[in-house]
C-alpha cells in the first residue's frame, strides 16, 4: 500500500471537507468528482490501493458507499433534499482495479413518498462491474417518522 498517498488523501480530506453534499469527508477522502448530466448523478474517482480488500481490488463496502452516494446525491439534486436509504442490493460482476472507476445513479421511479433508483459502476475499461438497486424515502418523509 502506498502509505504516503493514503496520508495525503486523509490530510486533504481533513482540510477540504465541508458538511454538505459532494464535500463531506468521505467524498473528499475518495476524491469523488460528482456531476449531474441528463437526470443522473455521475461520480468519477481514482481507485487507490488504500481502499483495497485483501484480494487487491476495490473493497465491496467502498463500492457500496460510492453507489449509495450516487443515488442519494441525485435525490437531493432532484428534490432539493436528500433522503434515507431504505434498502439497497448490489450485484458484483467483476473487480474494480486501478486506475479509475465511474458510477452513475438514475431514477427508476420518482415518487412523492418513495423513490426507486439504480446505480451502475464501470471499471476504467468501460466494463460494467457492479449494479445496484435501492429504495429511498425523501428527507422530509424520513424526518417525519
Amino acid at each position: 500500500m502506498d502509505e504516503q498517498a493514503a496520508r495525503d488523501a486523509f490530510e486533504t480530506a481533513i482540510k477540504t471537507h465541508r458538511p454538505d453534499f459532494g464535500t463531506f469527508f468521505l467524498a473528499r477522502l475518495m476524491d469523488l468528482e460528482i456531476t449531474y448530466p441528463e437526470d443522473t448523478c455521475r461520480i468519477s474517482f481514482p481507485v487507490r490501493d488504500f481502499l483495497f480488500n485483501p484480494q487487491g481490488s476495490l473493497h465491496g463496502g467502498v463500492i457500496a458507499t460510492v453507489m449509495d452516494i450516487s443515488m442519494g446525491h441525485l435525490l437531493k439534486h432532484s428534490f432539493g433534499a436528500g433522503g434515507a436509504t431504505l434498502e439497497m442490493k448490489l450485484q458484483y460482476m467483476r473487480p474494480i482495479l486501478p486506475p479509475s472507476a465511474v458510477c452513475e445513479g438514475r431514477f427508476l421511479r420518482k415518487g412523492r413518498n418513495i423513490s426507486f433508483l439504480e446505480s451502475r459502476m464501470w471499471d476504467a475499461e468501460g466494463r460494467l462491474a457492479v449494479h445496484a438497486t435501492a429504495t429511498w424515502k425523501p428527507a422530509q418523509q424520513a424526518a417525519a417518522q
